[in-house]
């Protein structure tokens, strides 16, 4: 099985800003996260002018919004060094071909497909041709388009896929659980959740279930501008957010078997019950159900062992509240 990983989903949420992406992967990394990534659009290879903003950001033209965040090739490769740096796996999702083919020439490791291009199977087959390791987001796909997508990437890739719902935030109601388990016994490979709720309990929860990636939109701070920030988490709760799935993962890894009570052998001793004489018992009493009482510590016969003893005789006496022991009676 892969190592369980975090994705901080950084985006386009430094605006354009170098520096700001910088330090958005040094956060991810202080908090927590196993892998960075962001998003690399080329307008003229993905949009007609025709393309609509999302409903949740119509500030600027999509045009003017991916040419004023880009990066040169020079910045992309200095971003992937310094997240290796911070050891960081460095993940980008291309949104065209030219995006993989610029990609390609930095030499990053692994690909996302986002899931707007799930049924862009001429950009899968790309990276199907590429070999490299890629996580399927399939937030509006149907099950015969992820099939597609998994027929194509599957065949040379070494692929994860995320139970996703592309909406803004996404409502607990649709985020999809019941996907998880079906996802591993449709394709088996590694599952994960691509979450956009804005709290905890979706990928917690994802992860108890058998997820072993969970992607999350990081932020500086809610009220920045853009299109991602007012559904992303900051990195306050980030650091909680990745506490709290390591947490599980070892929680959910770590199996119990509860006929072994090898643990809690001395703690059964201080809070469970032994069988103890209800009163001063002469030799030769006959135990009844009124010649016995149950008190702790559990040293002694155990509570569970009543019905053993009723009818037994005693080979002494005992004074009240003692602990009997099988040596206390006649064979």
């Amino acid at each position: 099985m892969k190592q369980n990983k975090i994705i901080a989903e950084i985006g386009s949420v430094h605006d354009g800003s170098f520096g700001n992406a910088k330090k958005l992967i040094e956060e991810s990394a202080n908090a927590g996260a196993d892998v960075v990534k962001f998003q690399l659009h080329i307008f003229e290879e993905e949009s007609t002018s025709l393309a609509p903003n999302p409903a949740y950001f119509s500030d600027e033209t999509r045009r003017d919004y991916f040419e004023r965040t880009s990066f040169t090739k020079n910045q992309w490769a200095e971003l992937k060094e310094l997240s290796e740096a911070f050891g960081l796996e460095f993940l980008v999702s291309p949104f065209s071909i030219k995006a993989i083919e610029s990609l390609e020439e930095i030499g990053v490791n692994e690909y996302k497909v986002p899931s707007g291009e799930v049924s862009n199977l001429p950009l899968l087959q790309k990276l199907s041709n590429i070999g490299k390791p890629v996580i399927l987001s399939t937030g509006m796909s149907t099950w015969d388009e992820i099939d597609a997508a998994v027929a194509i990437l599957s065949k040379n890739c070494d692929l994860t896929v995320l139970q996703c719902s592309s909406l803004y935030p996404c409502p607990n109601k649709h985020v999809g659980l019941n996907i998880i388990k079906e996802m591993k016994d449709r394709y088996g490979c590694d599952v994960g959740l691509s979450d956009h709720t804005l709290g905890f309990s979706a990928s917690v929860a994802a992860a108890a279930l058998g997820a072993t990636v969970v992607e999350k939109h990081v932020t500086f701070s809610q009220a920045m501008y853009g299109s991602d920030a007012s559904h992303s988490m900051n990195f306050k709760d980030f650091t909680l957010f990745c506490s709290m799935m390591r947490d599980t993962w070892s929680m959910s890894e770590n199996m119990v078997d509860k006929d072994d009570d090898s643990l809690y052998m001395n703690i059964k001793q201080v809070f469970e019950k032994s069988i103890v004489a209800s009163t001063d018992l002469k030799e030769n009493t006959v135990i009844s159900i009124s010649t016995m009482s149950y008190k702790k510590p559990g040293t002694g016969i155990s509570a569970s062992k009543y019905r053993d003893l009723i009818g037994k005789k005693l080979s002494k006496s005992v004074k009240k509240d003692s602990l009997f022991s099988w040596d206390d009676f006649y064979e």
